[in-house]
């Protein structure tokens, strides 16, 4: 058996506000933290991705009427989400710590990202593979290009370079226990002319975890080209912002290109979320396992 190939929003939030981005470094309000991420439940959408791209320093963007309460604080932000969030959440943005982890997991994540973090404290991702395990830990990767075949990690978001080759990073972070990687292309955010389909190619030759690739969607029709690359799982931002029945229309081109996805899932039933619940994750000596058949009837796998 086979896992279907994802369909997965992305969610930016920036000063307590929703915003698209472009370049890493250009950001549009879009509204405030809540409605999308019901709409998107009630969607039913295969997973929901949502990162705090806070940053200290910089200005305030402004407009208090569409900000969340106590916006400054995201893990309260992240309890109220999590009370309308009834798909896999993954959260990102201000980790510094497994105390961080920790928080976010029980005010309703399912998996956290890991970009400053991991490159700043590299011994800590494999501390928190054992708390937590593997499926609970994703890289994100932000990438651009230098030349053909040739990309740099770049950090704090896209703006600095490392000097690091993905694939090095890619193989170290797996090595050490991450559990998926999240590729950005700094090159193609907010462009829409497609995906770096030789950035995607490079990471998921290189690595056996799966890879979820990110940036540059226009067109529906520019997530198939990606999954033939080697992503296991396909990611957006914009797209669903300004693309009526999002969810639909990206599953159905992916569909038409001969991907095999999760069907629309349209009035199925809700997963229960428990804001503040207490996890019990597998450790890394003890790694998660798959209900075959739990998969099969929610339509997870072929």
């Amino acid at each position: 058996m086979s896992l279907k190939s994802r369909l997965i929003p992305i969610l930016l939030l920036k000063n307590g506000l929703l915003v698209r981005s472009q370049g890493f470094a250009t950001h549009q309000i879009i509204g405030n933290p809540f409605n999308e991420v019901a709409r998107f439940s009630e969607w039913c959408v295969d997973e929901l991705i949502y990162l705090d791209i806070s940053r200290e320093g910089e200005p305030d963007l402004q407009r208090d009427d569409l900000k969340a309460n106590d916006c400054g604080n995201f893990l309260s932000i992240l309890e109220e989400v999590s009370r309308t969030c009834f798909m896999p959440l993954t959260v990102g943005g201000g980790i510094r710590t497994i105390e961080d982890m920790r928080a976010r997991f029980h005010r309703g994540a399912d998996k956290v990202t890991l970009n400053t973090l991991a490159l700043e404290q590299p011994n800590l991702v494999d501390e928190a593979a054992g708390v937590f395990g593997t499926q609970a830990l994703v890289l994100s990767v932000d990438a651009r290009r230098r030349g053909p075949g040739d990309y740099e990690v770049m950090a704090h978001c896209g703006q600095l370079a490392t000097g690091r080759r993905v694939e090095d990073w890619a193989r170290e972070m797996e090595a050490r226990g991450i559990g998926e990687i999240l590729l950005q292309s700094v090159d193609r955010d907010g462009e829409g002319k497609g995906y770096d389909l030789e950035l995607i190619e490079c990471v998921s030759a290189c690595v056996e975890v799966p890879v979820i690739c990110c940036s540059g969607v226009g067109r529906f029709e520019d997530y198939a080209p990606g999954i033939k690359a080697g992503a296991a799982a396909v990611a957006a931002a914009n797209i669903w912002h300004f693309k009526e029945l999002s969810d639909r229309q990206g599953k159905r081109a992916l569909a038409q290109a001969g991907v095999d996805v999760r069907k629309v899932g349209l009035g199925q039933p809700r997963r229960s979320r428990t804001p503040n619940r207490r996890r019990r994750l597998p450790s890394r000596s003890q790694p998660a396992t798959h209900n075959w058949n739990a998969l099969a009837t929610e339509g997870l796998i072929a």
